[in-house]
């Protein structure tokens, strides 16, 4: 992605009209712009009132402009940005003049890759720049800051230094075996090991939490017709989404909607009735509805609290799969008579309650955290990747295996530099170029 020598622009707010749109401008080529584009230099780090200027030296826009030099930017080049008036037609104008005084356009997330290439940012900072943009949730936004701020890769960085320390323990008995000095004896090398397995597993655990903010969790409610599913949705949601009806089928399609659970972006699925039904738009509605369960990272079965669990309703259930995380939810105990209880049994849990009327719903958003996986707090979580996760479980292994390498000293040392290699691709020290492309290139134009 990076040319050398280039200078990339962009538009660095969101598409659209707005009191302010920004240019955004970096590279070598930066102060010969500043001339053409303003007239006079810049003093640096200082927002000044300008003129932005045609070829022709006509006034294409008014606004402020801010010139970093480099190395003190975002970028660590030279840095200009140009805030002139949120007009779709005057930003690209402005785009267009600094294009064609030689900028090229930047491609998704350039303007962080070369943060990244000049180390202003290590590369989980440089991912947490794009999550606190995706952030769903408050709880996820304040997590991706965490990462963005350093506490992340601090972490990790400590983690590798003490993986370190101890490999220099075991080469150093590999290389001087005749020594009367038990190097690994007189480091605590036992000891050592297991303190960076128990925090690593901190890590990992605190990781696993931040993937949930960032990933969400998608949640499907599924039951025969009349149930009250879309009512529950309604409930969850706090609004009138979904179509409610005392006619069998109401729902056709999907009906999707994001709550916050907690601080733990969810995604919310109303499904079509299951029953057997001749009505063949409503028979595709249900094929949807079984698609839209195999892939849900939880399920609520929706029963009414009237009939309690039927027959059918244990059909449903038989055709998940055994492995899918699943609630069974009662409604309509305000017909039934019943009180909002929660009942748990193994790793079944019972749930009743009224949609219509909002009774057990608190109840139910608890459930829904545990179930999904959620300890209710962001303290200490870090917005973590997918990619982040699977480092720290093949560092995890590695570590296992040392731990096991007994007196095989050649194996416990290879075992934690993998670990330390691995560690060592969540901040970007060992990463693989295609890598980098891919990471980058989800990023929005302009970051």
């Amino acid at each position: 992605m990076i040319r050398d020598g280039d200078t990339i622009a962009a538009i660095a707010t969101a598409p659209g009209r707005g009191a302010v749109g920004i240019v955004r401008v970096s590279g070598p080529g930066v102060p010969g712009l500043i001339q053409a584009v303003v007239g006079h230099d810049l003093a640096p780090r200082h927002a000044e009132v300008v003129e932005f200027k045609s070829e022709s030296g006509i006034p294409v826009d008014q606004g402020l402009a801010l010139y970093f030099p480099a190395p003190r930017s975002y970028t660590g080049e030279h840095v200009l940005e140009l805030h002139g008036h949120g007009g779709p037609v005057v930003q690209r104008l402005l785009l267009q003049r600094v294009l064609a005084l030689g900028a090229r356009a930047a491609e998704p997330g350039e303007f962080t890759q070369r943060a990244f290439l000049n180390n202003k940012l290590d590369l989980a900072q440089a991912e947490g720049v794009a999550d606190l943009i995706d952030a769903a949730t408050s709880a996820a936004a304040r997590s991706a800051l965490r990462s963005l701020t350093g506490e992340f890769s601090q972490a990790i960085r400590t983690l590798v230094q003490r993986v370190v320390d101890l490999r220099i323990l075991v080469e150093s008995t590999i290389d001087f075996p005749d020594e009367e000095i038990d190097f690994l004896e007189q480091g605590k090398a036992a000891a050592q090991l297991g303190a960076i397995r128990a925090t690593l597993g901190e890590v990992l655990r605190a990781s696993r939490q931040g993937s949930l903010l960032r990933e969400g969790a998608r949640i499907v409610l599924i039951g025969q017709p009349n149930v009250g599913k879309s009512s529950l949705l309604n409930r969850l949601a706090g609004d009138e989404l979904a179509i409610v009806t005392d006619v069998p089928g109401t729902t056709r399609d999907l009906v999707r909607q994001a709550i916050d659970l907690d601080g733990v972006p969810a995604f919310v699925i109303d499904t079509a009735g299951l029953r057997e039904s001749s009505d063949p738009v409503e028979r595709i509605g249900i094929a949807r509805t079984w698609a839209a369960a195999r892939d849900a990272d939880l399920v609520l079965l929706v029963v009414d609290a009237q009939l309690g669990m039927t027959a059918e309703d244990r059909a449903i259930l038989d055709r998940l799969p055994p492995e899918l995380p699943r609630l069974i939810v009662h409604n309509k105990i305000d017909l039934a008579g019943k009180p909002p209880v929660t009942s748990r049994a193994g790793s079944v849990t019972d749930i009743w309650l009224s949609a219509k009327h909002g009774v057990g719903i608190d109840a139910l958003r608890e459930s829904l955290s545990a179930a999904i996986g959620w300890k209710g707090s962001e303290e200490g979580v870090f917005l973590a990747r997918e990619r982040h996760l699977s480092a720290l479980e093949v560092a995890s292994h590695h570590l296992e295996h040392a731990a096991g390498a007994g007196d095989r000293l050649e194996i416990y040392a290879e075992e934690l530099r993998l670990a330390q290699e691995a560690l060592n691709t969540i901040t970007g020290e060992f990463t693989a170029d295609d890598l980098l492309g891919e990471i980058f290139s989800r990023f929005c134009i302009g970051k």
